[in-house]
């Protein structure tokens, strides 16, 4: 029998704010902001969908490389295609590009030398948002007693 962690459940508050604008707040108290693209800065929904899943690889891979060599440069683009179809709205052609420097010298051919299976792990098992994207998990959207 595995040990399952106890603290296994994860929950954000969004709140309406203004115009199409929402603040969402984690348990810890950080913030961030979302909105319907117009002319604030916030990120829409789809942006904040592709930047959960950036970051969660990003962690990631960086935790398995950094343990060799830091990155002198670390950067990842996430991108899709938005499209309606049959399906309604969804993304099409996701993919999650890493552009990654180390040093050179023994630490950074140590670095460079994990990414492979550093991005196949986090691809197979590690990132939670990506893997939940993959695994096809359904959401249940529900009234809360006494709404409406």
């Amino acid at each position: 029998m595995s040990s399952q962690p106890s603290d296994t459940f994860r929950s954000i508050d969004l709140t309406k704010i203004g115009e199409e604008r929402y603040k969402a707040t984690n348990a810890r108290g950080g913030e961030t902001f979302f909105g319907s693209g117009g002319e604030d800065p916030d990120f829409t929904p789809v942006e904040a969908f592709l930047a959960a899943i950036a970051a969660c690889t990003a962690l990631n891979v960086d935790g398995i490389s950094g343990k060799r060599a830091t990155a002198e440069t670390f950067s990842v683009t996430a991108s899709g295609d938005k499209i309606r179809d049959d399906g309604g709205n969804h993304l099409v052609n996701l993919s999650v590009t890493f552009d990654i420097r180390f040093p050179e010298g023994e630490a950074g051919d140590a670095a460079r030398a994990v990414l492979p299976r550093a991005l196949e792990q986090t691809g197979d098992r590690l990132c939670t948002v990506s893997r939940t994207v993959e695994l096809g998990e359904p959401v249940e959207l529900r009234l809360a007693q006494g709404g409406g």
